[in-house]
């Protein structure tokens, strides 16, 4: 897949979103630091310890890292969670009993506003050339640099709500001061470090039409050593400064300076890595795996269903972490062929040919396109506007719902 038209995740659920310190605490009233154990945070939110290395190694001795084993890996990781983890939220929200009374008491963030994204990017793309001012190409570059933004700052928000949730199970939910460092540091550092790095790359999505209109391409290709510089003097002073403030505080967290450590050894590879390739497989995969990881241990401790056969289906597979996973990667197979059209809209390589074969790429000249490009636009808004429905826990309810991170 290009590096400029990667696939969208969208925390995934990358908004956790916490009120206050108080709010923060009552997620996380289980003693100890991790979320569950060494093991199950190292593989799913502290991911990007080993994805580092591990796309280090797959692409070593390789000229191109996106023609080395890296590919492979990154085939396999985005088949099995790029469209699970765009679902994940959507899953807690209709498909567990814990979030059912909050699709009743708050209809407007959890159906309305949903329901509006659908009817918008459907009536957006289904018109034809004529019958608006843009054509559809127009249309698909205009919401591509909107998702762009979009993305930066979900992934950005993710990285915040996962140092929310260690903060808070290390007893240091109450403090202001580190709660606004880390919103610093996940925006700073995971937002708008990245950005930058990315402009320089030339890996931002339809850059030519919209950053190089601000930034001349000249000038940042002068400037490409000093922007890597002062971005990495920028990375360090602030990791130092989060890292420091772990060390004196009184309850530190072990799992939470490896947060720390983690974003920053991603953003190292943005600045500094020979192809924007090799970023590109550890954001994404990393992001996905956290959010694939959080909805799975979210959705455990649901409430028993009532008669519904649909919830108590739901019910049998929630309960069975391993079981949800199982499901939410079946999902992200069948569905990779179909998001793709709407994803690689200005090339790329096309991972569902290679399950799929001639059914994956005869949808991208099919007379479905606009509605499978509106399609994936929707989930992609969608997903954003449930994360942070999902994981909104300045709200009791929410607090509640989400017992399962306790």
């Amino acid at each position: 897949m290009s590096v400029s038209a990667q696939p969208v995740p969208e925390l995934s659920p990358a908004d956790v979103r916490f009120g206050g310190g108080d709010a923060a605490s009552a997620v996380a009233r289980t003693t100890g630091p991790w979320l569950q154990t060494p093991l199950w945070d190292g593989v799913w939110l502290l991911s990007a310890l080993w994805l580092v290395p591990l796309a280090l190694w797959l692409a070593g001795g390789h000229a191109d890292a996106e023609k080395s084993p890296l590919d492979t890996f990154y085939f396999g990781v985005t088949v099995l969670f790029w469209i699970g983890h765009r679902i994940s939220s959507t899953w807690l929200a209709y498909c567990t009993t814990a979030y059912r009374p909050l699709l009743r008491s708050n209809p407007v963030r959890f159906v309305v506003a949903p329901a509006l994204v659908f009817a918008a990017c459907f009536a957006i793309f289904l018109p034809a050339d004529g019958a608006l001012p843009w054509t559809r190409v127009q249309r698909v570059t205009a919401l591509a640099i909107l998702d762009y933004g979009l993305v930066t700052y979900h992934f950005a928000a993710q990285h915040f709500g996962a140092l929310c949730l260690y903060r808070a199970r290390s007893g240091q939910a109450g403090s202001a001061t580190t709660r606004r460092l880390d919103r610093w540091f996940a925006i700073g550092v995971g937002g708008v470090l990245v950005f930058f790095a990315e402009i320089a790359a030339g890996t931002v999505a339809w850059q030519g039409l919209w950053v190089d209109r601000w930034i001349p391409p000249r000038w940042v290709a002068g400037a490409h050593a000093d922007l890597r510089t002062g971005g990495s003097v920028v990375l360090a002073v602030m990791t130092l400064v989060l890292l420091v403030r772990e060390a004196l505080a009184g309850a530190r967290s072990l799992p939470r300076a490896l947060y720390v450590l983690s974003v920053a050894g991603m953003v190292s590879l943005a600045l500094h890595a020979r192809s924007p390739f090799l970023f590109l497989v550890v954001w994404t995969a990393q992001h996905w795996m956290l959010a694939v990881g959080l909805a799975t241990r979210v959705a455990r401790a649901e409430p028993e269903p009532g008669a519904s056969r649909w919830l108590r289906c739901c019910h049998a597979v929630n309960r069975r972490p391993w079981a949800l996973l199982l499901v939410l990667a079946a999902l992200s197979v069948l569905a990779t062929p179909i998001f793709e059209v709407e994803a690689n809209t200005d090339g790329g390589t096309f991972y569902g040919e290679r399950i799929f074969g001639a059914f994956a790429s005869g949808l991208r000249t099919s007379a479905w396109v606009p509605a499978l490009v509106a399609l994936g636009f929707a989930t992609a808004f969608t997903h954003y506007l449930l994360d942070r429905a999902a994981y909104r826990f300045s709200d009791r309810r929410v607090r509640e719902a989400a017992r399962g991170l306790r």
